[in-house]
């Protein structure tokens, strides 16, 4: 079974919020997550708009789970190292 941390999308209509999740590569983009890592607000302001569990983030890292393109480059802006 391939991990991936990866977003899962909630919210309304042109009012998207995202959870940083693992999840397995093959299920759909909103089904049964297997730990929540956090969230991304995107059109919430600068502070408020990414909240990441960094030990849990390195721990499930660290068992290798992949991260998709834009959660590397959530993890990047908040100082979170791959690998």
């Amino acid at each position: 079974m391939s991990v991936h941390i990866r977003l899962k999308r909630f919210g309304a209509k042109a009012r998207p919020y995202y959870r940083i999740v693992v999840m397995d590569s093959r299920s759909a983009r909103d089904s049964k997550t297997i730990d929540e890592l956090g969230y991304y607000h995107p059109i919430e302001t600068e502070d408020k708009q990414l909240n990441i569990n960094e030990t849990k983030a390195r721990e499930w890292l660290s068992k290798g789970a992949l991260p998709s393109d834009t959660v590397r480059s959530l993890f990047n802006k908040k100082g979170i190292q791959l690998g």
